[in-house]
C-alpha cells in the first residue's frame, strides 16, 4: 500500500556556492546589512590581542580557496557568551566569541583576529586548555569538519587537556597546536595550517 511518504532528498556536497550562502559579502553580494560573525571580541573586550593566520590545504597540499571556517571560544577567563554556561552573566563586555571567516578566493589564507581564550570546564571536573573550536565546509566536503586550534606556550595545560589525551598517537596532537610567529608585540601572531588529507593530516572530531 502505498502511504504517500515523500522520499528523502538526495544529499549534495556544500559548493560551489559556499561562500554565497554564508559569506554573501566576500563573494561581492550586498544587502541590507553585514555579514553575520564577522567579529569575535570588539576592541572593548578584554585579554591579549591575538592574530592566527592560516591556509586549508587539500590531499595534493594545494590551498583549498572557497573554504569557510566558523569559530567558537570562551573570552579570557574561560567564559562562553552562551546562556548554556553558568557563568554566561560574567563573560566579558564586547564579546561575541563566535564568527564566520571565509578563506582568500585567491590564496586560500585566512586570518583570526581575537582575545586568547582562558581555560574552560571539561568532562568529570576536568578543565580544557585554551582553545578555538573550528568547523570547515568547502566544495566537496559533504559534511562540515570540526578540529581544534591549541596554543604552543600552554604545553603543560595542553598535556592535561582530556580531549587531546584522547588521541592515541602523541605525533597526532601536533596537527592541533599552532605555530607561534611573533611574540611581544601589541597582538601575538599565529600560523596554522590545516590539512584535509595525506601527511600530516589534521585530527578531525566526529560530532
Amino acid at each position: 500500500m502505498d502511504l504517500g511518504y515523500l522520499k528523502e532528498t538526495p544529499s549534495q556536497t556544500a559548493g560551489p556556492y559556499v561562500h554565497i550562502g554564508m559569506t554573501p559579502s566576500v563573494a561581492g553580494l550586498h544587502g541590507p546589512y553585514d555579514d553575520p560573525g564577522r567579529t569575535i571580541a570588539g576592541p572593548e573586550a578584554p585579554g591579549e590581542r591575538i592574530r592566527i593566520e592560516g591556509l586549508i590545504r587539500d590531499g595534493d597540499a594545494m590551498p583549498v580557496r572557497d573554504a569557510v571556517l566558523e569559530v567558537w571560544q570562551a573570552d579570557a577567563k574561560g567564559i562562553y557568551n552562551s546562556p548554556l554556561d553558568p557563568r554566561h552573566a560574567d563573560c566579558g563586555p564586547d564579546f561575541i566569541g563566535w564568527a564566520r571567516i571565509a578563506a582568500d578566493s585567491n590564496s586560500g589564507d585566512f586570518a583570526i583576529d581575537t582575545v586568547k581564550p582562558g581555560p574552560v570546564p571539561g568532562p568529570k571536573g576536568t578543565w580544557m586548555a585554551p582553545h578555538l573550536a573550528l568547523w570547515i565546509v568547502a566544495r566537496g566536503i559533504n559534511l562540515g569538519l570540526s578540529t581544534r586550534l591549541y596554543f604552543p606556550e600552554e604545553s603543560r595545560a595542553n598535556a592535561d587537556d582530556p580531549i587531546l589525551g584522547r588521541i592515541e598517537n602523541p605525533a597526532r596532537r601536533d596537527t592541533l597546536i599552532a605555530n607561534l610567529v611573533e611574540d611581544g608585540g601589541a597582538v601575538r601572531r599565529y600560523r596554522f595550517e590545516i590539512r584535509l588529507q595525506g601527511q600530516d593530516e589534521t585530527v578531525f572530531f566526529a560530532t
